[in-house]
């Protein structure tokens, strides 16, 4: 491999990604569930049922994040080892690709369990680790459903999206991104109490995520021979079908997915806020546990692929830097 490959920023990304897939989360003092609890405590002082005050929350809480990226960055400087590893730990604390994989396999194998002896205790306990749905008001079918959208969903935003902002932007890149992430997960519902307190946070994770989500969409369509699927049928359901999604970033990204696994996804969907009518997504049958276990697969794959882009694109930023500094 060329040594401009090899610059401190790709193979702490790469090594990052590395670290993700073999140790996963840590069970206990995980870096985004303290930024969590800073951000719920912050909220609790600074709430008020307005656009403004929820602005002053995102860019607060985000920016603190940015700028201890920006800090971090700034200590390294100059000291490639030091930067490697900084980014390396970065990316780990970040990607949430392993466990979203991990968890979606093991509700595939709940639900198989319960397929045989009509218990869905065990496979409704597991719903709440990959999205906010009522697990009581979900059957077998509606929990297979809600997962492969949810990692579909979360593949984009816990995995290719800080990778793709951490490529660009380096550490501050990808703080920010997932503390604005973080913050949409937390108050960028559309519930009474967020509709306006929240509006900031969702605003600015949609537009940190139109490109993310698009790349996550095409590689999703090259992705789909892998898993038996045709590139054709994603690109087809991913043209059709993402347009009548409420969100403008998952809309590509599970349409993309449910036309790569020639499943369909979409329908009556049922939240804490409320329910919601949601478009129907791809041409083939609802998802089964089977299904699931592809997406899973699929993940893996996209996460994989984009820590590659990434390390791409932080080795040609640092070599093009290269090449201005040395210009007369």
């Amino acid at each position: 491999m060329p040594r401009r490959l090899l610059n401190p920023r790709a193979a702490g990304l790469l090594l990052g990604a590395a670290a993700d897939a073999v140790f996963a989360d840590p069970a206990r003092w995980h870096p985004v569930a303290g930024f969590g609890q800073f951000a719920a405590r912050l909220e609790r002082r600074c709430y008020a049922d307005s656009r403004a005050a929820g602005v002053c929350y995102t860019g607060s809480t985000a920016g603190a994040a940015v700028a201890l990226g920006a800090v971090l960055g700034r200590l390294c400087r100059g000291r490639p080892l030091l930067e490697t590893v900084t980014v390396a730990a970065a990316t780990w604390a970040v990607l949430g690709g392993a466990s979203l994989a991990g968890e979606a396999a093991a509700l595939a194998t709940a639900l198989d369990t319960a397929r045989d002896t009509g218990d869905l205790a065990a496979a409704r306990a597991r719903v709440p680790n990959l999205c906010g749905r009522d697990p009581d008001a979900l059957d077998a079918a509606g929990m297979a459903r809600a997962a492969c959208e949810s990692v579909a969903e979360n593949t984009s935003d816990a995995v290719v999206g800080p990778l793709f902002w951490g490529g660009l932007a380096g550490v501050p890149g990808l703080l920010g991104y997932r503390a604005v992430n973080t913050l949409d997960a937390m108050v960028g519902y559309r519930s009474p109490r967020y509709l306006r307190f929240g509006w900031a946070a969702a605003r600015t994770d949609d537009l940190l995520n139109l490109l993310p989500a698009r790349l996550t969409a095409l590689l999703t369509v090259a992705a789909a021979p892998l898993l038996g699927g045709s590139p054709a049928a994603a690109a087809r359901a991913w043209r059709r079908d993402a347009g009548g999604h409420p969100s403008p970033n998952a809309g590509p990204v599970e349409a993309s997915a449910a036309g790569a696994l020639g499943i369909q996804l979409g329908g009556l969907t049922r939240y804490p806020h409320g329910v919601e009518l949601r478009p129907v997504l791809g041409d083939g049958a609802p998802p089964t546990p089977a299904d699931l276990r592809r997406m899973a697969r699929l993940s893996r794959l996209l996460g994989w692929a984009a820590a590659g882009l990434a390390a791409l694109a932080a080795a040609s930023l640092a070599r093009r830097t290269d090449q201005n500094r040395a210009l007369p």
